[in-house]
């Protein structure tokens, strides 16, 4: 089985998972102005590769999967209040094809419902009644170091952007992709599954270095499919890391290689959405061969992790499941 076959047969019992926590008795109006635009923007969550993935790393270990699910629970509600806070902090506009959170209720709403998902990290783990408290405490650590670390790439991001900084290099970029992305969306979820599953420390280890390097993959070809993907090319947020100045990996390589750098800087500086800029800005990148560099950088990280984990793991369909989603992050482009 493939993990996009994967995915594919999980995703929506995932969402139920999910979903139960919005089911909530209270004032009449929490629906209205907490619950119900929490529950609709989280609903529109995607394919919830990182809950799952924290349960194939528990089954992967030999683990019970019901041990999982309160952290696996508590990573996408992490996901969902780093994505509303982000969207605001950016300004964006749009969130995977519909408008941002902040936009449609407001953004001291919006910061609310994003807070509440936060709370959640840590509370769905200490209601948890079939974890021992010892495992509760190994994870509630592992979830508020994950908060820590993507926090601190966030800050790494927004100053960067305050301060219209692109002397930027790549060793610059890695390390805050690693801190804001390559945790929640790899590392922490693949370590923490393998903690409730009774893993012993070189597995977890070993897991939580093949989540950090295929998230920092996963990032790198998000970045990609932002401007050259065929599906996201039909809606409306398409290149929005070019309105929005993102400094990515195609940026730092173009910036450092091209001879029409100071017009890719001038771009990215507008915060327009004019297409045909955006055009220019994607043929400055692609003729100092950022999109060749990218790949092949994204290629590499998943190619080593592949053999940390074989070895640090036995084999058995779990493994070939994390191995496929390896692949499965840097072929999306196809």
């Amino acid at each position: 089985m493939s993990f996009q076959t994967y995915l594919n047969r999980n995703t929506k019992r995932m969402n139920l998972m999910i979903a139960d926590y919005f089911q909530q008795e209270a004032h009449q109006d929490m629906m209205r102005y907490l619950y119900g635009p929490l529950a609709d923007y989280s609903a529109n969550g995607g394919k919830r590769h990182r809950p799952l993935i924290c349960e194939l790393a528990c089954l992967a270990v030999g683990g019970d999967p019901q041990r999982s699910w309160s952290a696996a629970s508590a990573i996408e509600h992490f996901h969902t209040a780093a994505l509303i806070h982000d969207d605001i902090a950016d300004e964006s506009l749009l969130r995977r094809g519909r408008p941002c959170m902040h936009l449609l209720v407001g953004t001291g709403l919006a910061i609310n419902a994003g807070d509440l998902a936060l709370a959640q990290v840590t509370g769905l783990v200490l209601a948890d009644k079939v974890l021992d408290d010892a495992t509760k405490l190994r994870v509630l650590d592992e979830l508020v170091q994950m908060t820590v670390r993507t926090i601190e790439g966030q800050a790494l991001d927004l100053g960067w952007a305050r301060d219209k900084r692109f002397d930027i290099n790549r060793d610059d970029y890695l390390s805050m992709a690693t801190l804001k992305t390559a945790h929640y969306s790899g590392g922490t979820p693949l370590a923490t599954g393998a903690i409730v599953g009774g893993a012993h420390e070189e597995q977890i280890e070993g897991l939580r270095g093949f989540g950090l390097s295929t998230g920092l993959a996963f990032q790198i070809q998000d970045d990609l499919l932002n401007l050259v993907g065929k599906k996201e090319r039909t809606q409306k947020d398409f290149r929005s890391d070019i309105t929005e100045g993102k400094r990515t990996l195609l940026v730092v390589h173009a910036l450092e290689h091209s001879s029409s750098a100071e017009e890719l800087v001038q771009i990215l500086s507008e915060h327009c959405t004019d297409s045909r800029r955006s055009d220019r800005a994607v043929q400055i990148m692609e003729e100092a061969g950022a999109f060749d560099y990218a790949r092949t950088y994204a290629t590499d990280l998943v190619c080593a992790a592949k053999d940390r984990i074989s070895q640090a793991l036995p084999n058995n369909k779990q493994v070939d499941l994390l191995m496929s989603m390896a692949d499965f992050f840097i072929q999306r482009l196809s």
